[in-house]
């Protein structure tokens, strides 16, 4: 596989991660009303998410799309 794929995963899960916790900080904090929380949840949020981003873009990277399903009207 190439490894330029994996990196390229990489760097993708890490830039939406910073948007998509910076929000999840925003709402836990607005939530709880405090920074402390707010950056606890986050802290564990970024890291699951991170794992789960990048397992699932490799499991994207799995599928063959050149395969063509076959119609069901087809005879």
């Amino acid at each position: 596989m190439n490894t330029d794929k994996k990196f390229r995963s990489v760097v993708k899960a890490l830039s939406w991660r910073f948007f998509a916790t910076s929000a999840t900080f925003i709402i836990s904090y607005f939530v709880t009303g405090s920074v402390g929380f707010a950056m606890s949840i986050s802290l564990i949020e970024v890291i699951a998410k991170l794992l789960l981003y990048y397992l699932h873009e490799r499991v994207w990277q799995l599928i063959d799309w050149r395969q063509q399903m076959p119609m069901s009207d087809e005879k």
